[in-house]
């Protein structure tokens, strides 16, 4: 799917989040905790159109960041946005199975992209043995309101706004499963639940404009002694 809506995918964001995706952005990287004169190693997970990547490599410009995502078409427009930057890389590969070796980053970040994954708890694990000890891992996800003043609207945005709009700006009528997608993501304590089972410490996590998006930070712990997830999380 993401192939076939990669030319508009850029646009589908600013549309669809009303522009405050680039906010978002701007938090989880300030969540990864690094200087601005930081040399680190950063893996950026589904970096897709590379949206997050740009925003790391222009926050820490001695920083390497390294872009992993499982569709061709959605790198090759990223390519071309990072053209002439040397400290930015971009490789097709899967979340669930990384090709780095343990402990190599000081920094992973996945942003609007864990809840796309087959096998959460198996790219959670991943994120956590290729962190450094002392490094984080960020994750960026759209949520569904679930109550509040802004929980009604923001539902209706979701469930009838969202799979329109986007269907009409991409052409592509799957884009629906962006509706879908949200509504089954668990809650954000179940999620943090999950991360903690899976070789992660979650130590902060903060609804963003009035729970349109979570972040989450979480630190690796040992991933020797890694629980199964929870009931809730194995239900879905």
């Amino acid at each position: 799917m993401f192939d076939r809506i990669a030319r508009r995918y850029d646009l589908l964001n600013r549309v669809l989040s009303l522009g405050i995706d680039r906010s978002w952005r701007r938090r989880a990287v300030q969540a990864t905790g690094l200087r601005a004169d930081s040399e680190a190693e950063v893996l950026d997970l589904a970096t897709g159109t590379a949206d997050l990547a740009l925003e790391l490599s222009e926050a820490f410009p001695r920083a390497r960041v390294l872009g992993v995502d499982p569709s061709p078409r959605m790198l090759e427009i990223g390519r071309r946005k990072c053209a002439g930057e040397e400290r930015i890389e971009l490789v097709e590969g899967d979340a669930q199975a990384l090709v780095a070796p343990d402990a190599s980053f000081d920094a992973v970040t996945i942003a609007f992209g864990i809840r796309n994954v087959p096998d959460r708890e198996a790219a959670l694990r991943e994120m956590a043995r290729v962190t450094r000890p002392g490094g984080r891992v960020v994750v960026l996800e759209l949520a569904e309101p679930r109550s509040g003043i802004l929980g009604v609207p923001a539902r209706f945005w979701v469930h009838h706004v969202v799979p329109r709009l986007g269907a009409l700006l991409s052409g592509d009528r799957e884009y629906r499963y962006l509706q879908t997608s949200i509504a089954r993501f668990p809650s954000a304590e179940e999620f943090a639940a999950t991360m903690n089972c899976c070789g992660l410490e979650v130590i902060d996590r903060v609804s963003l404009t009035f729970g349109a998006a979570t972040l989450f930070v979480a630190r690796p712990r040992d991933t020797k002694r890694v629980a199964a997830p929870p009931a809730a999380e194995e239900s879905r």
